[in-house]
């Protein structure tokens, strides 16, 4: 199995489980985008960075006319949505190659935490017009029962403690400890709710970075013993509510 790679500074975590991470990852309401794009000035060019598999790009590509979408890992890109006005490629977040002041929104979902904070502001600063808008978002851990939860909490906080990166802190944090050097605007929680299987959740429990690490480490992948302990208050062929309560953090670019 494929490890973690750098990428100049950024890690790629996820290159490994491509696949799963576009078919497992939880995507995002369309109250954000709605919310976002009530802020942003004009609709002619979006630039989505660390895409992954589009999931924020397929919004953006319904609203403005040109969404640029980079990411460091070919093989997430390889698994993203598709659209006439989506225009994927190769980067990180320090060298997109857009042209100086030719942005309308800068989006980052559930990826800021891995960048060069201080070399994306630049970046962003570099590329947006007058009055552009950056949105970045993270979700926090997934909410089922209360005794579904605990069993995910522990595995997560504990089992796999010496295998997150140090970036996770920010997002257990809800990005409040991020730096944003940005006239803020002030955002509501948002809920992303998805109904799922056992093997819904056993795939994207599959999709952790952490998890990836656990493998390489010691030969063998923990998942399943978990789901023996969730399927104790879980049905075979019953599907649950999910909830992904997400975390906004909005600035405008002057």
């Amino acid at each position: 199995m494929a490890g973690l790679f750098i990428f100049g500074d950024m890690k790629d975590n996820f290159s490994a489980q491509a696949a799963g991470y576009a078919r497992y990852r939880p995507g995002y309401p369309q109250e954000l985008f709605d919310f976002v794009n009530a802020h942003v000035k004009g609709n002619t060019v979006a630039w989505d960075c660390a895409t992954g598999n589009g999931q924020a790009a397929k919004f953006l590509s319904k609203h403005f006319k040109k969404v640029y979408a980079t990411d460091i890992s070919q093989k997430q890109l390889d698994n993203a949505w598709q659209a006439e006005n989506i225009f994927y490629s190769i980067a990180n977040e320090e060298n997109p190659s857009l042209e100086k002041s030719s942005v309308d929104l800068v989006t980052v979902a559930q990826a800021i935490h891995w960048f060069d904070f201080e070399k994306f502001y630049k970046e962003v600063n570099r590329v947006a017009r007058p009055g552009a808008a950056l949105a970045v978002w993270t979700y926090s851990r997934l909410e089922i029962s209360d005794k579904i939860e605990p069993i995910i909490s522990d595995y997560h906080t504990e089992f796999l403690k010496d295998y997150w990166d140090a970036e996770r802190k920010y997002v257990d944090d809800r990005y409040v400890d991020i730096p944003f050097p940005f006239d803020e605007v002030v955002t509501p929680q948002f809920n992303y709710t998805v109904n799922w299987s056992l093997q819904s959740l056993e795939g994207y429990l599959n999709t952790w970075s952490a998890l990836q690490k656990f493998i390489k480490a010691n030969g063998y992948n923990p998942v399943p013993a978990l789901m023996e302990k969730i399927k104790v208050y879980w049905n075979e062929d019953e599907e649950k509510q999910i909830v992904f309560p997400i975390h906004l953090r909005l600035g405008i670019i002057t």
